[in-house]
């Protein structure tokens, strides 16, 4: 636990940084104690990870002093900020899946013998003395590719510590993990705090920055809102904080009961009976129908994200089968898929979306054969796709940058944008709020809600209790790849749902 009169290892004083003539951060103050872990919460677009890769070493043009140890800094570049004792967790991890665990512990700083070459063995033991430190057992020479995301999570941790880091950045670092793996995540932060270190834990999930962090500090619209002690406080403070009023359906969903409304008289648009893929899931059946959102939930690992990529035709399940409006069909590919009208938004936001492409072209391209015959129209396609930004409040609103410059929130939006246009019959969302605060799912929810109104049949597969429970209206619980439970038609709460996965 950091003592009040310690001198700040960390200490921000009036940050600000714009892209393109657009504030990002606005005058912030920010101080991290050794021993502290400070949780960092706010919508996606507030400045968090603006403020982060300066800390980090990403951003070196800002106004405003940054001191470690109250001597002042400013970093050219990430290899700077972790020579200072800086690192960062991103989100995506930076594995490299082929290589061993050690090679990754060790990544870019391997030990080397007499001969100059890799001293494997001192490789081998420092990488399982270094994991054994924080209470992960694994064999360092398994190839982390084939190891389970929280584990994986965890080692690049591990790698960050082992560089010297005394401030930690993590960012969203329980997205992907299951609630014993996030325990495990939890024990390792508070060894860490006991250490001396500082931690910074950047997350969408209310319950883990309460329960672990011992101060939160607030952003919304670049500027910091507050800085408080957790103890105390509850995540209908910390709610109205970050987005103010008008979003109490949502926060309902983080503290309270839903209220499910299914449809039974519903046609079905899609139907799954006894599907079965190896060892990923077994015997699926399962009816989507028109207007009502079907979510599926379960712990990291349970089969539901191979379930949808198996309703999108990306995997061929080996038994059972699927029926498209009544019609008993075998998925050929994903390109028979959507011909059929299904359509699959997945949970790496990278693999579907054009980073380096203006944001007009990820609207549009879902629907380039319905607006040109033999050439593209540019005008056409920006009226779209400035339509959608401007209904769904997709920051900044410029449908000319690239859509890498975009937060992950808005970046989600428009990848869900894409289908407004001209809906499919059936939408699967996979994990369509990952890394996002209450305000923008908030967003996200407005929108799929506006394609079930269309009459559309959307699956949303998650391991966020939260988004399953503000969107669905019937909900298919999995665990170790059989559905166990149905919830329809019912008032159901956060805890019923953890308790039967």
């Amino acid at each position: 636990m950091a003592t009040a009169d310690a001198p700040p290892l960390l200490e921000l004083t009036g940050i600000s940084k714009s892209f393109g003539g657009v504030a990002a951060l606005r005058d912030v103050d920010f101080t991290l104690r050794a021993g502290e872990i400070h949780g960092l919460v706010g919508e996606n677009g507030a400045g968090k990870s603006t403020l982060m890769k300066i800390i980090a070493g990403v951003h070196s043009d800002f106004d405003g002093r940054m001191a470690i140890d109250g001597s002042e800094v400013r970093f050219r570049s990430a290899r700077d900020a972790l020579a200072a004792g800086i690192g960062m967790v991103h989100q995506e991890l930076s594995i490299v899946p082929d290589l061993s665990v050690a090679e990754n512990v060790y990544l870019g700083h391997q030990p080397v013998n007499r001969a100059g070459l890799i001293d494997w063995p001192a490789m081998m033991e420092g990488a399982r003395a270094q994991l054994k430190s924080l209470g992960i057992d694994v064999d360092p020479g398994e190839r982390i590719g084939s190891l389970p995301i929280g584990l994986q999570q965890l080692i690049e941790l591990a790698r960050v510590l082992f560089s010297g880091a005394r401030i930690v950045i993590l960012d969203e670092p329980t997205s992907a993990l299951s609630p014993p793996e996030v325990q495990i995540l939890f024990e390792v932060l508070r060894r860490l705090r006991a250490s001396g270190r500082g931690i910074i834990f950047i997350s969408h999930f209310l319950d883990d920055i309460l329960s672990i962090s011992d101060t939160v500090t607030i952003f919304r619209n670049g500027r910091r809102v507050v800085t408080h002690a957790t103890q105390g406080i509850d995540k209908g403070w910390v709610i109205e904080r970050m987005i103010g009023g008008g979003h109490e359906e949502l926060e309902e969903s983080y503290v309270g009961a839903i209220s499910l409304h299914s449809r039974p008289d519903a046609p079905v648009v899609l139907s799954a009976r006894g599907l079965t893929l190896g060892r990923a899931f077994a015997d699926v059946s399962l009816d989507v129908r028109a207007g009502e959102v079907l979510g599926i939930y379960g712990f990291m690992g349970c089969g539901q994200l191979e379930l949808a990529r198996a309703l999108f035709g990306k995997v061929h399940a080996s038994s059972g089968t699927l029926a498209i409006g009544g019609e008993t069909r075998r998925l050929a590919n994903t390109t028979d898929a959507k011909r059929r009208g299904i359509a699959f938004v997945p949970e790496s936001r990278r693999a579907m979306l054009f980073h380096h492409e203006p944001v007009f072209k990820n609207v549009s391209i879902a629907v380039l054969d319905r607006i040109s015959r033999l050439f593209v129209r540019p005008a056409e396609e920006r009226a779209i796709a400035k339509g959608h930004v401007d209904s769904l409040n997709i920051r900044p609103g410029s449908v000319d940058i690239p859509l890498g410059s975009l937060s992950g929130g808005n970046q989600q939006k428009v990848a869900l944008a894409k289908w407004l246009t001209h809906p499919p019959k059936v939408l699967v969302l996979s994990e369509p709020t990952r890394g996002m605060d209450v305000g923008a799912k908030d967003d996200v929810v407005q929108i799929v809600r506006a394609l079930r109104d269309r009459g559309m049949g959307v699956v949303v597969v998650s391991t966020e209790p939260e988004t399953v429970l503000s969107l669905a209206d019937r909900i298919l619980v999995m665990k170790k790849g059989r559905i166990v439970r149905e919830f329809a038609s019912e008032t159901i709460s956060k805890d019923r749902l953890l308790e039967a996965a």
